[in-house]
This record gives structure tokens, C-alpha cells and sequence, in this order.
């Protein structure tokens, strides 16, 4: 039998490169991070905000991901939204995406 702390670890790694996709395809309409966190939940992807927020930082250096911020809210907050190459490489993880969720489909006997 498996254990929780076993498993934890291991659905922490099968989750851990579905939250960038996750995050380059929701990103394409500008957001800002507490949104963005609560946007990831209601769609099913549970991130604590320790993990996101070094994220997005990462994604933004890797030129993923633009930012800007809103200052004319009594509170600013930083927006960010995927930048054109974001795009284009949550389109090509989007397409592996679907092909492994087909072979995943095809091992599990439900081509």
C-alpha cells in the first residue's frame, strides 16, 4: 500500500510542469498573482502562493511572462501577462499535452 508521503511526492512532480502550463495559458489575459492563484484553484490546480509567486518571477526572467504595474487602484499590484514566446511554447506544451494524454489513453486500454 502506498503511502501518503509517497504519494504526495510523486503527485507533486506530476503537477509540477501542468502549473506552468496552467499558468502561460491563463496568463494570456492579463492578471495579477492573488487573482491568479485563486483562478488555478477554481480550475482545479491547487498552488500555494510560496510556489507561484517564485514562478511567475521565473517566467518573467525567462521572458515567458511580461509584467506591468497597475498603479491608478488605491493598491498596486503587479500584472502579468505571457509574452508572444510564452505563447507559442504553451502551444507546443499544450500539443505534447495531447499526445501524451492519448498514449496515456491508449496504455490504460482506452484508445
Amino acid at each position: 500500500m502506498l503511502s501518503d508521503e509517497l504519494l504526495s511526492v510523486h503527485l507533486q512532480e506530476l503537477r509540477r510542469g501542468t502549473v506552468v502550463l496552467a499558468c502561460l495559458l491563463i496568463l494570456r489575459q492579463p492578471n495579477y498573482g492573488y487573482a491568479l492563484l485563486d483562478l488555478l484553484d477554481q480550475r482545479g490546480f491547487a498552488v500555494d502562493a510560496n510556489t507561484l509567486y517564485p514562478l511567475l518571477r521565473r517566467l518573467e526572467k525567462q521572458g515567458l511572462l511580461t509584467s506591468d504595474w497597475n498603479t491608478e487602484e488605491s493598491r498596486p499590484r503587479k500584472f502579468y501577462r505571457t509574452s508572444d514566446d510564452g505563447v507559442a511554447l504553451a502551444d507546443t506544451l499544450s500539443r505534447d499535452w495531447d499526445e501524451l494524454h492519448t498514449a496515456f489513453r491508449t496504455l490504460k486500454g482506452e484508445s
